[in-house]
């Protein structure tokens, strides 16, 4: 007898997860979101492309009543105006000189101090901490006359250093600093002191190679603080070619040899926005990381 094999068809293999799931529908309140977050980018980036604008606008035309959105003619005569009788490079390097030492002063000092308040324990730590705090809520104009005086026994005025040495003390990256340093488990610290580390051995060897995201934020906020500052070099910065990109630009709107000091303004200042904006995308990630490990909402 003659046997009749049958063959079973081979199993159907079964689509992945991915491709049985409904793809979901993107709901109205997920568009009107979207939309909402575009329109306020739209007007975040809006300031800077005026700028821009009114860089490249011919002199005069950009004090004009009639609106637009780009220059019938764009030129560089703005620039090329205010970078040949202003010394604008020398206001450049002096804000990168004031801001670069200053925030490195700022960040050593804002991660030492944070570091002991928030893993050492002595008498009057808690007075210490609140006093720190209580500066904050002191304006600038209050102390702007006793630091003037002590800058000008010092012989100071009018250099770079009369704004680096009162502005290194940054109580707002010594509050972050010390958050961080309170997620940073004890155990670690006390580990390395068992091993016979010294405390600065300690800091730099087991502490501070997890502060990464907390040097981001400290470089980011420190180096934006002292290239935007006004008030306190307006006062102790005296000769034009000493003085610094903000207080530059308010000579330049009353300066006459300019036919639209408003174009000379927006040129030199579509210049200077770019080392902010080299700072904050190389630190950037770390800004994030280090906001969201202080708990600051």
């Amino acid at each position: 007898m003659s046997t009749v094999r049958t063959t079973r068809p081979a199993p159907v293999a079964a689509p992945p997860a991915a491709a049985r799931r409904p793809r979901r529908r993107q709901s109205p309140r997920r568009w009107l979101l979207l939309a909402g977050l575009a329109i306020l980018a739209v007007l975040m980036v809006f300031p800077l492309y005026w700028m821009v604008v009114s860089a490249l606008t011919p002199g005069g035309q950009s004090q004009s009543s009639q609106f637009y959105l780009w220059p019938a003619e764009p030129t560089l005569a703005n620039v090329t105006e205010v970078f040949s009788t202003q010394p604008v490079w020398r206001w450049i390097g002096n804000s990168l000189l004031i801001s670069v030492v200053t925030t490195a002063i700022s960040v050593c000092v804002s991660l030492g101090a944070g570091y002991a308040l928030a893993k050492f324990s002595f008498f009057g730590k808690g007075l210490l901490y609140t006093a720190f705090l209580v500066t904050i809520m002191i304006p600038i104009q209050v102390t702007l006359v006793p630091s003037f005086l002590v800058v000008a026994r010092l012989g100071l005025v009018d250099s770079p250093w009369a704004v680096i040495l009162p502005t290194a003390f940054d109580v707002v990256g010594i509050f972050i600093a010390r958050q961080f340093m309170l997620s940073v488990p004890n155990a670690l610290v006390e580990a390395a002191r068992v091993d016979g580390a010294g405390e600065f051995r300690a800091f730099f060897q087991v502490v501070l190679p997890t502060c990464g995201p907390l040097v981001g934020v400290l470089v980011i906020l420190a180096f934006m603080a002292r290239w935007n500052d006004f008030l306190w070099p307006m006062v102790v910065l005296q000769g034009n070619e000493n003085l610094t990109v903000p207080v530059a630009l308010s000579t330049l709107t009353n300066n006459p040899a300019f036919a639209s000091p408003w174009g000379a303004v927006m040129a030199v200042a579509t210049v200077t926005v770019l080392p902010i904006l080299v700072v904050f995308l190389a630190f950037q990630r770390q800004f994030v990381q280090g906001i969201s490990s202080t708990g600051i909402k």
